[in-house]
């Protein structure tokens, strides 16, 4: 059970080139495609059924229920909790749906959960007594720097200058609002940046496109507010900035967390301001319950005061999530004493070597060879139409390039690379790899 259609696709994509039968059931596939899902359900033909919480309702559950389901995973589970920070009503309905599939195991996932939170997620699913396995919320190769606007610094420039040191790759600018989304995109353009922009008040179809662009590596950046990026899952974000500060610590967790997930260093800044606060304020007139309201309240001035009070951003911030580590030596701007001058240039960084912004080895990459994989990658991913980093993440690019494996059988101990992976890809990249492409 996942909570966005619009990324089911890649989702199931991804899963059939790591060799398991899996298919998407939701509201954007017609009535044939529904029909023969159901029957592969039904059969015992698929391994892994994605659907959206709100498509688990009425007849469709009830179909379901008569099948033999031996798992159901519940992700983004927050999303079920009042107190969680991207509460959805079709969550709670999900209650009861242990019981219904004869009490079969469910998996509850979620990377922002507070003590609070994991708490209704169990009451909600009927959940007792479950084994619970909880990892570090600590990200080293998150680097972590957060500037307060105005002292002096130009924030529209600064995020320009951040760009261009990650000229190429691909990054996410969060905005408050809908109009700031618009304003710094249409600025971004004009200063050559491949820039798209996401929010809620875009058409349906606008917005898909922004998001399949940035998936295909199409756009550099997207420009958005919070309606882009539960769930994403693009692997090569090198850089995520938010130009406002997020409305709690968990959603700050949550959003910047979308960089680096291939495990390579990736920057993440944040520019706040008791503004910010402030602008918070009008959401809040929308919210019924008082308790909820206040609650919310609360854990905006929380974020207000985490990151404007100096140490270890990172130990403040896994902290939020009753976790502790020691200061994080160099993962933040406080603990390797930089500033975000540090991250900001005039140019664009163009023909440099894979360095620290973009690798996981401590060797030099031959960036000729890493570019020839990316474009082998790109034309691969253009023809079976799917996003590049379900072909091969750039950590295994960057493996690849520095390992240059001869034979099918050192491609395979590529970390990264599995059969089902082997057997699709390999004859391809070896054949660049051994220079008989």
């Amino acid at each position: 059970i996942s909570p966005l259609i619009s990324l089911m696709k890649d989702q199931v994509d991804a899963m059939v080139r790591y060799g398991f039968s899996a298919a998407v059931l939701n509201s954007s596939i017609d009535f044939d495609a529904r029909r023969e899902v159901l029957g592969r359900l039904r059969r015992g033909e698929l391994q892994l059924l994605y659907v959206a919480p709100e498509g688990i309702e009425g007849s469709l559950r009830q179909w379901i229920a008569e099948c033999k389901i031996s798992l159901v995973v519940v992700d983004e589970a927050h999303c079920i909790s009042h107190w969680g920070h991207e509460f959805r009503p079709a969550y709670r309905k999900l209650a009861g749906l242990k019981e219904q599939l004869g009490n079969i195991p469910v998996l509850a996932l979620t990377a922002t959960a507070t003590r609070r939170v994991a708490a209704d997620i169990l009451a909600q699913l009927g959940m007792s007594k479950p084994d619970g396995f909880r990892g570090s919320f600590f990200r080293p190769n998150l680097k972590i720097t957060a500037q307060k606007k105005g002292a002096g610094r130009n924030t529209r420039q600064d995020i320009l200058g951040i760009i261009r040191r990650h000229a190429g790759m691909s990054g996410i600018v969060y905005c408050l609002s809908r109009k700031g989304v618009d304003g710094l995109t249409a600025w971004l353009g004009e200063q050559g940046v491949r820039a798209l922009p996401y929010h809620a008040g875009m058409p349906d179809e606008e917005r898909r496109r922004s998001q399949d662009a940035f998936a295909r590596d199409e756009a550099d950046v997207i420009v958005a507010t919070v309606a882009f990026g539960m769930g994403i899952d693009k692997s090569n974000i090198r850089f995520v900035i938010h130009r406002d500060m997020p409305k709690s610590v968990e959603a700050w967790y949550q959003e910047m967390g979308r960089a680096g997930r291939d495990g390579l260093p990736s920057d993440c800044v944040l520019m706040y301001s008791w503004a910010d606060v402030i602008g918070y304020e009008s959401f809040l007139n929308n919210v019924e319950d008082e308790t909820l309201r206040e609650e919310t309240r609360r854990k905006t001035v929380e974020m207000f005061r985490l990151v404007d009070q100096g140490g270890c951003r990172h130990q403040k911030l896994v902290a939020c999530f009753e976790d502790s580590i020691d200061p994080c030596g160099e993962s933040c701007d406080v603990c390797r004493g930089g500033t975000v001058a540090d991250l900001v240039v005039s140019t664009p960084l163009r023909g440099r070597k894979v360095g620290a912004a973009t690798r996981a080895t401590p060797v030099d990459v031959d960036l000729e060879l890493f570019e020839r994989l990316r474009a082998l990658r790109r034309r691969i991913a253009d023809r079976e139409n799917v996003p590049a980093y379900i072909v091969f993440s750039d950590a295994v690019l960057t493996a690849l390039a520095d390992r240059r494996p001869a034979t099918r059988e050192e491609m395979l101990a590529t970390p990264g690379i599995g059969p089902a992976k082997l057997a699709r890809y390999g004859d391809e990249f070896l054949e660049l790899l051994n220079g008989t492409e």
